[in-house]
């Protein structure tokens, strides 16, 4: 059957069905682009993993509370978190870029070091920026206290463990990752502490760290 065969009706719908089954193939392709050093990612000279571990490919979020974005960030990256494989390894590396933001930093890792982080970490997001039941400014240890109060952590116990050496030692840690990594805005993925991504919206960010844990697995059967 020629074109001039079909009905008027196809000759107007075909070409347009074509045009769209080309753009969508062309998104696709773009999509699938390796990702590109300088525009999706940025190379971190003599970079390595913040915690290291045979057999694992790491992924550390650069992260603050106090940030709005990462907030948004949240639920998105806990969802692409839970999809990953065995030799992959998420984790979260707070961010004391202001001094508003230390004290806080310091809550993660003392949630951290009382074993709570996993049922503390996505409600403390929502404390600060939905409910705004805890200060964005000077925030005590006793303030930010009643809020893992609420989760079961007695006030006099986290106060005591958020000014421990312990916790001094994690934070100090985090700061030097940081700082050799290049990070000055959160939320900021780095892959294996060789590539701090770059994105141009949240959905970006995480396919960029597709492809490059993609890579760093082939490179590392």
């Amino acid at each position: 059957m020629t074109p001039r065969s079909l009905p008027a009706v196809f000759r107007i719908v075909l070409p347009a069905l074509l045009l769209a089954g080309a753009a969508l193939a062309s998104l696709d392709s773009a999509r699938a682009a390796a990702p590109a050093s300088g525009v999706d990612y940025v190379e971190i000279p003599g970079g390595a993993p913040f915690q290291p571990a045979p057999g694992k490919i790491e992924v550390a979020e650069a992260f603050s509370y106090l940030c709005h974005h990462c907030a948004d960030f949240e639920p998105l990256f806990a969802a692409w978190t839970r999809k990953q494989p065995a030799d992959v390894r998420v984790i979260h590396v707070p961010a004391g870029l202001s001094s508003a933001a230390v004290p806080y930093a310091r809550a993660y890792y003392t949630a951290e070091s009382l074993g709570v982080v996993d049922r503390t970490h996505a409600g403390l997001f929502d404390a600060l920026h939905e409910r705004h039941s805890l200060p964005k400014q000077n925030a005590s240890p006793a303030e930010i206290a009643v809020y893992f109060a609420e989760h079961g952590v007695p006030e006099a116990r986290f106060i005591a463990a958020m000014g421990s050496a312990e916790v001094d030692a994690k934070l100090e840690q985090s700061r030097q990752f940081l700082m050799r990594s290049g990070v000055d805005a959160t939320p900021t993925l780095i892959v294996n502490g060789k590539y701090r991504i770059r994105g141009r919206s949240y959905d970006d960010i995480l396919r960029i760290a597709d492809q490059l844990i993609a890579r760093e697995r082939a490179a590392h059967p």
